[in-house]
């Protein structure tokens, strides 16, 4: 049966956390990192009750944060030249997401999905009077993309991409952004592309931004997290990307919905980018995905493929049973086995089963540590 376009879907994901603690055990769920954040945006936190008016901010974001953005980006590793114009603060990546859609789709405008997704792109589709358009990767996630070209119609408005993606942590080169600008130049269609992830890529890999692409970038709207970046979700502050005149349309939708984010939190922000590495958080992060991967290897557990990038590894489980759908072994392994994950069959639209399940290894090393030598006993 086909799934409501994923409306029950974050159900799910809560009633996994809830079920992991319920029966006390160990979380590797959901990508909410429970460590300490840096000091020094605590203490730029406390700076701003002093130092700002507690007013709404403007349309577009506080002036400090998108001059400090334009600054982070050009002196990344891929420079990424961007005008003031370019740059809207918005309340978060769903938020940014929910919005562009909204100030560009028309009625039974078609927008196309990769599955596996995060589960808040369809709902977001459908309320903007949009129909959602899956394209299932391949068996080992990457992208055929004479498939992809099947999947786009006269009725495309949008596609949606997400790199570092969520749930395989596989990330977009440069060539496969060129590859879908020529699926899409000869048609009016957008790009949503979510890169809350951006700044953790492993393996001495840097991240390629859809809007360093000369022709994606006058339709794009691009999606960055702070909350992601810093590891600091409660926050609720994004950034987005885009066009001018992109820009100019979805900022008539954003008045009504939200006007602006969180004032202190933005003046911290702007502050903290002044000294921000983000070597520092890659690097902690790709010690915490090393650990995952070197001691997952002591159970029965299969990973085919390392993490590129984001805060989640895909695991094959079939060694340990043929029988189970993915569904219930993920509940099997959170009730009797004591570590909870995700099935991955949840980030599909029509899709029951699968071979997989997803961890999150954006948690503290000595959880991550004491989690699988857990698995490593009982399995």
């Amino acid at each position: 049966m086909e799934k409501n376009y994923g409306f029950n879907d974050y159900k799910f994901f809560t009633e996994m956390s809830e079920l992991s603690l319920r029966h006390k055990s160990y979380d590797l769920s959901l990508g909410l990192p429970d460590f300490e954040i840096d000091p020094r945006l605590r203490y730029f936190l406390k700076e701003s009750a002093d130092m700002i008016s507690h007013s709404y901010e403007s349309l577009s974001g506080n002036s400090l944060l998108i001059e400090s953005i334009i600054r982070f980006n050009l002196n990344r590793k891929n420079s990424l030249q961007l005008k003031y114009e370019e740059v809207n603060i918005v309340p978060c990546s769903t938020f940014g997401l929910y919005t562009s859609l909204k100030s560009i789709l028309n009625n039974g405008d078609e927008v196309v999905v990769i599955q596996p997704s995060y589960y808040t792109y369809a709902p977001s589709i459908v309320l903007n009077g949009g129909v959602p358009v899956y394209y299932d990767l391949e068996n080992d996630f990457s992208i055929n993309w004479e498939k992809l070209q099947q999947c786009i119609s006269p009725k495309t408005k949008a596609i949606i991409v997400n790199s570092p993606q969520n749930p395989t942590g596989k990330t977009w080169s440069k060539e496969d952004w060129d590859q879908l600008y020529q699926l899409i130049k000869h048609q009016e269609i957008y790009l949503i592309s979510e890169e809350v992830y951006d700044i953790y890529h492993y393996d001495n890999a840097e991240h390629y931004s859809s809007f360093l692409h000369p022709e994606l970038r006058k339709k794009t709207f691009c999606i960055f997290s702070f909350g992601k970046m810093f590891h600091a979700t409660g926050w609720k502050v994004s950034y987005l990307l885009a066009s001018e005149n992109l820009l100019d349309s979805f900022r008539n939708h954003q008045q009504y919905i939200s006007y602006s984010s969180n004032s202190p939190c933005q003046y911290a922000i702007a502050k903290y980018l002044e000294v921000f590495d983000p070597a520092e958080n890659q690097k902690i992060m790709q010690n915490k995905r090393d650990i995952f991967n070197e001691k997952i290897q002591f159970t029965p557990l299969v990973v085919e493929e390392i993490s590129q990038g984001g805060f989640f590894q895909i695991v094959n489980f079939r060694n340990i049973t043929k029988t189970m759908t993915d569904i219930e072994f993920s509940k099997w392994l959170t009730i009797e086995k004591k570590v909870s994950c995700l099935p991955l069959s949840a980030f599909y639209n029509s899709k029951t089963n699968s071979d997989y399940i997803r961890f999150s290894f954006a948690k503290k090393d000595d959880v991550i540590i004491q989690a699988l030598e857990h698995l490593k006993r009982e399995l």
